[in-house]
């Protein structure tokens, strides 16, 4: 059985992934993945150089800022460089061998429909403690937050493609809301 677990920024996935390993679940973390691919697949690289230009690596490294530019320039930019980099994260779940996946644009990017899943956890948190958590972790403005939020899909539309929602509002139990998920699994 295959398991997506998604969520806007800041909802807190990654607390939630952290608190599955210590189950014994390990969790294929696609951002790292597209990360570590960026930096080391040369289709990756060739076909981003061709999408955005030669300076999106410099010495074979990749330049996030022009790449984040090139994103940032519209919805048919990301989708191009989703379409390069989704299938190489798609195939490298699937040779993982790992069955729990963490995605942030799981739906809003397609990869859903990359890689075929049994279930969908949906992590979700206020808008006003995700606006928060962003500008402490990234040490970013409230509005440079906000335009991160607004980029994603709505977590209610996350939400109602999702199975299961484990909400990380600091108030409700994650142990209890994880066990119960498990235990329906």
């Amino acid at each position: 059985m295959r398991i997506a677990i998604t969520g806007g920024i800041g909802a807190g996935k990654s607390y939630v992934c952290t608190l599955l390993r210590t189950r014994g679940i390990e969790v294929y973390d696609c951002d790292s993945a597209a990360k570590r691919l960026m930096a080391t697949s040369a289709h990756i690289r060739e076909g981003l150089q061709q999408l955005v230009g030669p300076d999106v690596y410099s010495h074979g490294t990749l330049q996030k800022a022009v790449l984040a530019a090139y994103l940032l320039q519209s919805e048919q930019h990301k989708q191009a460089v989703n379409d390069i980099v989704h299938p190489a994260v798609a195939a490298d779940f699937i040779s993982s061998g790992l069955t729990w996946l963490e995605s942030a644009i799981l739906f809003d990017s397609g990869f859903d429909r990359r890689v075929h899943f049994d279930r969908f956890v949906c992590v979700t948190a206020p808008h006003d403690i995700r606006v928060k958590r962003i500008m402490a972790r990234d040490n970013i403005s409230e509005s440079r937050a906000l335009e991160w939020i607004n980029r994603q899909m709505p977590q209610e539309r996350m939400c109602q493609q999702s199975d299961y929602e484990i909400v990380n509002d600091g108030v409700c139990d994650l142990d209890s809301q994880i066990n119960n998920i498990l235990n329906r699994l």
